[in-house]
């Protein structure tokens, strides 16, 4: 009858625990952008024909760039009134329209051209980059990886510094996996370009494209792991 180790360690069956930790600093795969276009005018309706002109200017500008852009989604759009500072009956000043666009981009050669050229438009302001991995991007699995090599290796040492070698392996499992850690919010944009008005006369020429330097991603795995080992001769 074979005899299964206790988890917890015996004289007969000494248990080891330890952690394995990977850090990789990789390359980021994607880059976010937010567009916001905004308009004001005097009238309702044509502060929103203004505000859907601009945000057709921005989306058919990005699609011109293909597959350099994964994803082109429109968010919140909004028509608001600016009521007049003075008076008793509210009378309206002004209407201010606003609508906020995000782009994925995977090309940051693109990246830095579309940047440049949205920032130029009238009235709208961009926020980013915000570099990133994809979920499945393979610097995970390999973080992964090379935590597990080494929590092994962790054990093997310490099983070594006693005199004996490694048994069997009781469990492996992700850093709070039991008590999984919140996801930590986006970072505040570092900046923004906005677009500078403008006032007629001759075309302006196209600006020179942002040369964008991508912020490398660090990539982190923490694994427990728990061994059994053979006696050692103490």
């Amino acid at each position: 009858m074979t005899h299964t180790p206790a988890p917890y360690g015996t004289p007969d069956h000494p248990r080891v625990a330890v952690r394995g930790e990977a850090h990789l600093d990789v390359d980021p795969e994607t880059a976010h952008i937010t567009i916001t276009v905004t308009t004001r005018g005097k009238d309702r309706r044509t502060t929103l024909e203004d505000l859907t002109r601009r945000n057709t200017d921005v989306l058919e500008l990005a699609r011109t760039y293909g597959q350099a852009v994964e994803k082109l989604e429109t968010g919140a759009l909004s028509i608001t009134p600016e009521l007049t500072a003075r008076g008793r009956d509210e009378k309206i000043r002004a209407y201010h329209g606003r609508v906020h666009i995000t782009a994925v981009l995977n090309d940051f050669t693109a990246l830095g051209e579309l940047t440049t050229r949205i920032a130029d438009l009238d009235m709208t302001r961009i926020n980013g980059p915000w570099w990133a991995l994809r979920p499945d991007s393979p610097a995970h699995g390999e973080a992964r990886r090379q935590a597990v090599r080494e929590a092994v290796q962790r054990a093997r040492e310490y099983a070594e510094a006693l005199g004996t070698h490694l048994t069997a392996l009781l469990e492996l499992a992700d850093l709070g996996a039991e008590n999984t850690a919140p996801i930590p919010p986006m970072p505040t944009a570092p900046g923004s370009l906005r677009a500078r008005a403008a006032y007629g006369g001759a075309e302006p020429e196209t600006p020179p494209a942002l040369d964008l330097e991508p912020q490398r991603q660090t990539v982190h795995a923490q694994v427990n792991a728990r061994f059994t080992m053979a006696p050692p001769k103490l």
